[in-house]
């Protein structure tokens, strides 16, 4: 069961990993440009943005985990039979 959950999360947070790399150059640019408009801002940290991929991969790695857990434990005889 262990390799199930760990081969279908491992995809799965690859993915999420591509995505918080692609994301966080656009936003730190973004938010920079925005932030310029006004006359008081703050400097915008890397740990910011460190924190919300932290965030966004272990959301995916608790999501994904529960699912394949619950998928594996499922008997497969009662989804045969409603089909």
């Amino acid at each position: 069961m262990i390799s199930i959950v760990t081969l279908l999360s491992s995809d799965f947070l690859k993915l999420v990993c591509l995505a918080v790399i692609l994301a966080i150059p656009i936003a730190y640019t973004a938010m920079n440009q925005w932030l310029d408009n006004f006359a008081y801002h703050i400097p915008l940290s890397w740990l910011i943005f460190l924190a919300a991929g932290s965030l966004a991969f272990v959301i995916a790695l608790l999501t994904v985990s529960f699912q394949s857990i619950r998928a594996a434990q499922a008997d497969p005889a009662e989804s045969i039979r409603y089909e």
